[in-house]
């Protein structure tokens, strides 16, 4: 919180994040805030860095560090936009530093510059655009035996289910996939949860609105992965054509994991 700072003190608070996700929070933004990601990793895979603020994101603006010059990230007015991620390259994968510089205010009402973070391999990006981000996963089309196999050993979430409704988003270019759930392989986080009264289980996943992504009967095997919350659709193939496939690589001793 920026009250607890000394008045006439004119240091830069520093915080030091140690994990390659998650959240901060500044209350009463005052003069201004060093946060520095500083993953605790061996390897120097993560060289996109992505921000989403929360709903109600104000008081700050938010710059990137990059040889001693600060560069605009995100701004106070794009705060209010939903689904709004700002994404950036990393010049510097292991230690990445933000500065937030709070907006000058005539009272001391309640506000709140608030965030998530990610820092993203560069497997799992094609640059710095959270829409290319989340092309580079919702690939629309249909993977192939490889990357179908694969996606069954390494996504955030595996479910059977089948589509119950497919809305659009023409504005935030996104489209959304109600699941009925029959089976939950994996989740990183409750993104399919059972509802109390019927008992279903169910889940929203999001892919690229040019995806073009319709209604269809039958079961599906969904992967994909999170960001933010939020799951977003990888390989999505028939739950039949799925099992012939596993089957005949497992028979060969060629499927990556057991399912």
């Amino acid at each position: 919180s920026g009250l607890s700072w000394e008045p006439r003190s004119r240091a830069v608070e520093q915080v030091h994040l140690r994990c390659t996700e998650g959240s901060l929070e500044w209350m009463y933004p005052a003069r201004a805030l060093r946060v520095v990601l500083e993953p605790n990793l061996s390897s120097a895979q993560h060289t996109t860095v992505c921000i989403k603020p929360a709903s109600d994101f104000q008081g700050a603006n938010i710059y990137v560090e990059r040889a001693g010059q600060l560069h605009l990230v995100l701004s106070e007015a794009e705060g209010a936009r939903p689904h709004h991620v700002s994404c950036f390259s990393s010049h510097r994968p292991q230690r990445v530093a933000l500065f937030l510089q709070a907006s000058p205010q005539r009272d001391i009402s309640r506000r709140t510059a608030s965030f998530q973070y990610e820092l993203l391999s560069n497997q799992s990006t094609a640059g710095p655009d959270f829409k290319k981000m989340a092309l580079a996963e919702a690939m629309c089309r249909p993977c192939d035996n490889v990357e179908l196999l694969m996606a069954i050993c390494s996504s955030d979430f595996v479910v059977k289910g089948s589509i119950r409704n497919v809305s659009h988003d023409s504005e935030n270019h996104m489209s959304q996939v109600d699941v009925s759930v029959q089976r939950v392989y994996r989740q990183k986080n409750r993104i399919f949860q059972q509802d109390e009264g019927s008992g279903e289980w169910r889940g929203l996943i999001r892919t690229l609105l040019q995806c073009k992504v319709k209604k269809g009967g039958g079961d599906f095997l969904f992967t994909g992965n999170e960001h933010f919350g939020e799951a977003w659709l990888g390989c999505a193939p028939r739950f039949k054509d799925f099992m012939i496939v596993y089957r005949a690589a497992r028979e060969r001793g060629a499927n990556p994991c057991e399912f």
